[in-house]
């Protein structure tokens, strides 16, 4: 009976460092599922805003105000938005075009654009 307890001990103690080689080996799976979890979050954000900026870009213009002003301002700066909003005669319509950072190393940034369309006051 002894003799078993000790082997049993031994044997525990011969597996005490597995768990951490085993997180170890699953810590980068870890970071990258992480990083693409910023990323599309990062992307889902940066498409509202461009919306966003549309829309306030579309409304300013069809007003006869600077639209492509007001589309910088509804954007977060960081995005480096592009906003065109030329006023037409019946229709106004803004695009806006962001682009995304990646965060995950090797990828190349992502660029969005969104339109909005507002009918022109007279």
């Amino acid at each position: 009976m002894r003799h078993g307890l000790r082997d049993l001990r031994h044997r525990l103690r011969d597996d005490r460092g597995v768990s951490i080689l085993e997180f170890t080996g699953f810590l980068p799976i870890l970071l990258v599922v992480g990083m693409a979890a910023i990323q599309l979050g990062l992307i889902g954000y940066g498409i509202n805003q461009a919306g966003t900026g549309a829309r306030a870009a579309a409304r300013v213009a069809s007003q006869g105000g600077n639209g492509a002003a007001a589309g910088q301002a509804a954007v977060s700066g960081w995005l480096n938005p592009a906003v065109t909003a030329p006023e037409g005669p019946d229709l106004t319509t803004a695009t806006v075009t962001v682009q995304i950072p990646s965060v995950i190393p090797l990828f190349d940034p992502v660029t969005f654009s969104r339109s909005a369309t507002m009918p022109t006051d007279d």
